[in-house]
């Protein structure tokens, strides 16, 4: 068996630094990949090797000017270097998500209250009754329960009252809950509700998992809900629908179906639906930069991961990860990214649009 030591140990017939160009994506989920391009990568002499920060990260597919690099669990951001040979390249940096909470089930985005705070579900599967339905994780990772009692959580969003709208697809129900974590029934009749999101006007959007958009009419002064109406219509989706708001007051859905050519749709102020982007894999959560770059949760090519995809439709891996259900912006250009069971954080120095 080859010993780190003999990994490390100068070989005179191959004496070429490796040399590192750039890093793609630039922040990765620990088990995700990046890809490494420069020079003298191997695979000549010994089996080359990275590491992130002090922790061993090994290679996965080594070429003279390109490299593979599958990020360890409990790496944290810091320089990426390559060994090779007995000789380490020059550093580059990577951003490293890291666990935030555990033991969770999202299933859509999280939702970010004025004070930074994370809210997430253990959502469970159809029907299932959960001890805890929302947990809330502070900014300094404190995780309490938040709710209780209320089947199926899914979609979250908070409404311009400072309350947190959560949606329940066992009732077709929407939920208001105080900062307290009292619960109201906000609306109902709303099919296999899913997704949720606000537009500035505090007009709320459900998708129904068959395919339905509902537009709720801003609430009463006494918490009611307006009137409900069918806002667009699209195909049914295997798992749920997702909802995010464009500064311009676009609306765009994803609903995961078996296609890998799935489509982001845009809604316009009329409820005209159009294709934005055709060409992801089982495309879910999504958020908006200030500059009206859209993140979604998605496969591209086959890289499965974080999406980025910029007002001219041009896409690109932006986090590297597996799991992924969705994301959202915190402050200071950071965001708190959901997988199938924790949530993670990870200073990605963009700054996210604001959605209270």
């Amino acid at each position: 068996m080859t010993s780190l030591r003999s990994l490390l140990k100068p070989d005179p017939s191959h004496t070429s630094t490796p040399h590192l160009d750039r890093v793609s994506p630039p922040a990765a989920m620990p088990g995700g990949e990046v890809q490494l391009e420069g020079a003298h990568l191997g695979p000549s002499g010994h089996v080359p090797h990275a590491t992130v920060g002090d922790t061993f990260a090994p290679i996965t597919l080594s070429r003279p000017s390109r490299a593979v690099v599958k990020i360890p669990e409990g790496s944290i951001t810091g320089d990426l270097v390559v060994h090779h040979n007995g000789l380490a390249s020059n550093p580059l940096y990577l951003r490293v998500a890291v666990p935030m909470a555990e033991n969770l089930h999202p299933v859509a985005n999280p939702a970010v209250d004025a004070d930074g705070n994370v809210f997430a579900t253990l959502s469970g599967s159809r029907g299932q009754a959960t001890p805890v339905s929302i947990f809330k994780i502070q900014r300094d990772f404190q995780i309490t329960p938040f709710v209780r009692d209320l089947m199926n959580p899914t979609g979250l969003a908070f409404g311009p009252d400072g309350h947190l709208y959560a949606s329940s697809r066992a009732e077709g129900t929407v939920y208001r809950i105080s900062p307290e974590g009292g619960i109201s029934t906000y609306a109902e009749g709303m099919g296999v509700a899913t997704g949720i999101a606000f537009d500035r006007d505090g007009n709320l959007f459900v998708g129904d998992r068959s395919g339905t958009i509902f537009k709720i009419a801003r609430a009463s002064a006494g918490g009611s809900s307006g009137e409900i109406f069918v806002y667009a219509t699209l195909e049914p989706s295997i798992a749920a629908y997702h909802l995010a708001f464009s500064e311009s007051g676009t609306l765009f859905v994803t609903g995961p179906t078996t296609s890998s050519n799935q489509a982001i749709h845009a809604i316009d102020h009329d409820g005209n639906t159009t294709v934005f982007y055709q060409g992801l894999g089982r495309a879910q959560g999504m958020a908006f930069d200030v500059d009206d770059n859209l993140y979604v949760a998605a496969s591209l090519h086959g890289q499965r991961g974080i999406i980025r995809i910029t007002p001219q439709r041009e896409a690109s891996l932006a986090v590297s990860g597996h799991n992924l259900v969705g994301l959202a912006f915190l402050e200071d250009g950071c965001a708190a990214l959901a997988t199938r069971d924790a949530l993670y954080h990870v200073d990605l120095a963009i700054q996210g649009r604001t959605l209270i």
